[in-house]
């Protein structure tokens, strides 16, 4: 009888055996890194007072990210240093992620720490990865994942140092903001590759001056509120969106102690912005769109060498906040990353269209050509600030491996030269190249 049970046990100690060792295993730790060097080279395009052309620098950043997970509960911490070889200063070293997230089965989570965030195409709040030190924020995140809804609710309150009571006067901290509320709500059509999204931002400035009884320091407020949607079909895709802004935006970073006046102003602004693109081939395709940001009514633009300012009853220019704004306005980064002179805005208008071909496994190259023009009415200046044409060419060299580069030419107006204060920008020219090396050196589970 023995003898008889013996092949049944020992097929039951193999089996759970074998079930042990197949069972999933719960933690995972990966460590990566990322190292990204870019050349570049700018002929032209640099404000008055800075007539160097043909300028030649290399740039690079390396960041080391620890990531660890498991059931319900996922740390990130990103080590980074970013800056220009060769400068005295040895460029800067920061902690550009550090977070922790509990998360349930049936799609709560809170994630906590400095993060960063892209939402719907980065207009509004993205990484802005092409910057060396790019985007990332102090916050806590709560929301709901589940059946095509998303939902966050993003929390931000930023200091200067720990204090003991009242508050801090907040104007040049590790973000621009002393408080930051947005809500945003994403939901995916089922059976049909419809998206759409809502975002509410309510973003706290300091304003007034520190110290001061006159004007002292407070915080107003200003608030954005829009949409994006997008439909995307196995040969084209249309996406599009909208956005308003509303509330007390600051005119004066930096007022006198004297000053009376408050330094806060009305706003009310918009944008919007349509692009559709079609895949002609599997291995080509076009692209075209339009954007429009809004910009102040009147604009007094002085001529050079003249004093002059002009006082708004209320700013109408948009400001696309905290998105990735290389990756829309034409590559130079003329425009929401350069200011107008006198801090004005007369807004954007962006005409552009493209197309894209892939030759090769791994080879992509792409041609975008913009129209650019102001949003408004100028004082004895025309509305066309330029033609941009933009070409770019990436090759993935291994799986962990890129290189791109890329040419921009670009014929500004008088309008351009005017409101840029800069003799060199009727005839730009910017060169660059990047390799991105983001090999995964540890990967383990257990």
């Amino acid at each position: 009888m023995g003898r008889k049970r013996f092949p049944a046990l020992a097929l039951l100690v193999l089996c759970v055996v074998t079930a042990l060792a197949q069972e999933e295993k719960k933690n995972q730790l990966d460590v990566n890194l990322n190292m990204l060097g870019r050349g570049e080279m700018r002929y032209g395009g640099f404000t008055e007072g800075t007539k160097e052309n043909n300028a030649k620098f290399l740039v690079g950043r390396t960041r080391m990210t620890l990531n660890y997970q498991r059931p319900h509960l996922e740390t990130k911490i990103t080590a980074q240093h970013s800056g220009v070889w060769g400068e005295k200063s040895k460029g800067s070293f920061n902690l550009y992620e550090a977070w922790a997230k509990l998360s349930t089965k049936v799609g709560l989570f809170a994630q906590m720490g400095r993060q960063a965030l892209s939402y719907d195409d980065e207009r509004i709040i993205g990484a802005n990865d092409w910057a060396m030190a790019a985007n990332s924020h102090d916050v806590l995140k709560l929301g709901y994942e589940g059946y095509g809804h998303k939902v966050h609710a993003i929390l931000g309150f930023n200091q200067n140092s720990e204090n003991t009571s009242g508050g801090t006067y907040y104007l040049q901290g590790a973000h621009p903001y002393k408080v930051m509320h947005t809500l945003w709500y994403h939901y995916d059509v089922p059976k049909i590759p419809l998206g759409a999204s809502l975002m509410f931002m309510n973003i706290g400035m300091q304003a007034g001056v520190e110290g001061s009884m006159s004007n002292p320091p407070k915080t107003v407020y200003q608030q954005l509120l829009g949409g994006y949607v997008s439909y995307q079909t196995e040969r084209w895709s249309i996406e599009g969106s909208y956005y308003h802004q509303l509330g007390t935006t600051i005119t004066d970073t930096n007022p006198s102690p004297e000053e009376f006046e408050w330094n806060g102003i009305e706003l009310d602004a918009w944008m919007a912005s349509i692009k559709a693109q079609l895949q002609i081939t599997k291995k080509a395709g076009v692209q075209a769109g339009y954007d429009y940001l809004s910009g102040d009514d009147y604009n007094y633009v002085r001529p050079k060498g003249m004093m002059g300012l002009a006082k708004h009853n209320k700013i109408r220019y948009f400001n696309p906040v905290y998105g990735s704004h290389h990756k829309f306005y034409g590559m130079m980064d003329f425009f929401f990353v350069q200011s107008f002179s006198d801090t004005f805005s007369p807004g954007l208008q962006n005409l552009y269209a493209g197309a894209f071909y892939n030759p090769l496994k791994g080879l992509k190259l792409k041609a975008t050509y913009h129209y650019l023009a102001v949003a408004t009415n100028l004082e004895n200046n025309g509305k066309t600030l330029g033609h941009d044409i933009d070409f770019e060419a990436s090759y993935q060299i291994l799986k962990d491996a890129s290189l791109s580069l890329g040419f921009s030419y670009m014929v500004g107006t008088e309008t351009m030269r005017n409101l840029q204060r800069a003799d060199e920008k009727s005839n730009l020219k910017w060169g660059w190249f990047s390799l991105v090396v983001s090999p995964r050196i540890i990967s383990k589970k257990w």
